[in-house]
């Protein structure tokens, strides 16, 4: 408890320096000093047991569309950097997207649902492997990571991508999908919602990201140390946490011109295409995570459970 108090005493101001900087004059943080100190660092103390100095520890953070992974792997990688002085890089399966010129190809070659970025296809996978490969090389010499804008919808030039100078020590990869596992091909029959009714008709569509899964998506996730799982409630508060998110991009993005944010009309059909996954790793990311994080419905952290 001590431990945990003075690390508490340690990151509390920068902690709620960064959770300040994410909330907008409608949305507040409630129970801020709680999430931190009964929650988050524990769950860092947990990482910083595991991390080895000779390779990365590689940690998946997972968890439904709004449902908090970006601010919640922000404020690990500030506790770990703080207080356990590790040299962290954390970065988003969403930066790893692929473009709009090769999603246009691939909507042409595969299905036109293939456009829409945040599916198991429409990711760089080859790019991240490269990625892992290179941080866990003895002879690492720096690289650039993929930076995307999702405002609009398309990846940042060369010039913006991240620059990781060092070797770090944990690596948080955060994502709706990281750690996901493919369906039974009879579970794909049946259409879950009116996106899959309407324009999957042919099954083609969730066979593809479902391949995806069982393929190269498989190898990538076998690169994780372990995997961190944020557990909302139900799909339909995920939904509601999302629209949120999206009137808060549109708060924060002073240059408002080429914005491509979506209507609640485009975020409702936009999350059509992560409803099955989503609810799929309900079930799926309960056993195979080492850690889950419960939510409840007002977006706070209510109990943390460690498994291994």
């Amino acid at each position: 408890m001590r431990q945990i108090n003075d690390c508490f005493n340690k990151v509390k101001k920068d902690c709620l320096k960064f959770i300040t900087s994410q909330e907008t004059t409608k949305d507040k943080f409630k129970n801020k000093d709680k999430m931190i100190r009964s929650f988050l660092i524990p769950v860092s103390f947990w990482i910083a047991k595991k991390a080895n100095k000779k390779k990365p520890l590689i940690i998946g953070l997972a968890g439904g569309q709004g449902s908090g992974k970006t601010t919640i792997s922000s404020i690990l990688t500030l506790i770990l950097k703080k207080y356990f002085m590790l040299n962290v890089f954390k970065f988003s399966i969403d930066d790893f997207y692929k473009t709009r010129k090769d999603r246009k190809l691939l909507s042409k070659n595969k299905h036109p649902l293939l456009m829409t970025r945040g599916v198991p296809g429409t990711h760089d996978i080859d790019l991240m492997l490269k990625l892992f490969k290179k941080v866990k090389s003895k002879k690492f010499k720096g690289l650039e990571v993929p930076k995307f804008n999702k405002a609009i919808d398309d990846r940042c030039k060369k010039g913006l991508w991240y620059k990781l100078k060092s070797k770090p020590d944990v690596i948080i990869f955060e994502g709706w999908c990281v750690g996901a596992k493919a369906q039974k091909n009879k579970q794909l029959e049946k259409p879950i919602n009116s996106l899959e009714r309407v324009y999957d008709q042919g099954i083609k569509w969730r066979s593809h990201v479902n391949n995806q899964l069982k393929t190269k998506y498989k190898i990538l996730f076998k690169q994780l140390d372990g995997l961190l799982y944020l557990k909302a409630k139900n799909f339909s508060i995920l939904r509601q946490w999302r629209l949120k998110q999206e009137r808060k991009l549109w708060v924060q993005t002073k240059n408002k011109k080429n914005l491509k944010i979506m209507s609640s009309g485009d975020v409702i059909n936009f999350m059509q295409t992560y409803q099955r996954i989503t609810q799929q790793m309900f079930k799926d990311a309960v056993k195979s995570s080492s850690i889950i994080m419960y939510l409840n419905s007002n977006h706070q952290i209510q109990t943390v459970k460690f498994k291994r």
